[in-house]
Parts: C-alpha cells; sequence; structure tokens
C-alpha cells in the first residue's frame, strides 16, 4: 500500500576511524565525514552546501554541530544546528538542542533538550508581504474602520 522510498545515501569523502579521538574543532566541505571515533571540538560545515555528518554507533562528539545533515546512530554532547534533514537512529543521544528543518526519528533515539524547527529559507529576491515589487515602501499608515454600532 504504501512504500517507503529509498535514500541515497551521502558520498562519504572522510572517514575517521573508530580508534582516532581529534580534539579541536573540524571543519569540511562538501560531501559527507563519517565518524567512528571520538571528535572532542565542534564540527563544522557550510549551512549552504549539502554536507553530510554521518555519527556511527561508537562515534561521540563533544561539541556544537552545524552542519546541513545529520544522520546520528551515536552521540552528541552539545547542541545541533542543521539546515536541512536530521536522521536520529535507534541508538543516537543528543545532550542539547536540535535545530532543523526536517527530522526522522527511530524508536529508541533519545534527545536530552529543545527540538527547534527551522522554516525552509524563503528566495531572498522575492518582495516581502505587503512590500511592493520596486522595493520601495510608501509612507502611509493603514487604519482599521470604526466598529459599526
Amino acid at each position: 500500500m504504501f512504500k517507503r522510498k529509498r535514500r541515497r545515501l551521502p558520498r562519504i569523502h572522510t572517514l575517521i576511524g573508530a580508534q582516532t579521538r581529534i580534539d579541536g574543532d573540524v571543519e569540511f566541505g562538501a560531501g559527507g565525514l563519517h565518524l567512528d571515533g571520538r571528535i572532542n571540538g565542534n564540527v563544522i560545515a557550510d549551512l549552504e552546501i549539502s554536507a553530510t555528518l554521518v555519527v556511527s554507533e561508537q562515534g561521540c562528539i563533544d561539541g556544537s554541530v552545524k552542519v546541513a545533515n545529520v544522520i546520528l546512530n551515536g552521540v552528541i554532547k552539545g547542541d545541533i544546528e542543521v539546515a536541512k534533514r536530521v536522521e536520529l537512529g535507534p541508538k543516537a543521544r543528543v545532550l542539547g538542542n536540535v535545530s532543523y528543518e526536517t527530522i526522522e526519528t527511530a524508536v529508541g533515539a533519545q534527545i536530552n533538550g529543545q527540538l527547534i524547527h527551522r522554516t525552509p529559507a524563503a528566495p531572498t529576491d522575492a518582495p516581502s508581504a505587503g512590500e511592493p515589487a520596486d522595493g520601495v515602501a510608501e509612507g502611509r499608515v493603514a487604519r482599521a474602520a470604526p466598529p459599526d454600532r
């Protein structure tokens, strides 16, 4: 009846092995970072590009995360800011706030913090509501009509 879409897994460009520990911040660009080890620091990628962080069951980050997409089945001790999608597997543990646009949570995942929904970014070249298309606002004030008696 319902068919589940099979999503393509992100292409991984960087692998941090299970026996590896990094003390300091990690920055990466487009593509994917797969973590089996431990990072004591922040993990950052430009939110505008399609970067994905994958943290396995053995993986742990003690710091904040700021990337476009996260697939988590390990532990993150810090806030997570995601521009697009968060997937929390059954062994996922988050000790911090999660800011997301789309979230998928498996049974067993734990979040000890707030879930903060982000609205999708609107195109910047479209005029906002009530603003003329030429970008020049008029100095008139709209007043409500008095109620009928």
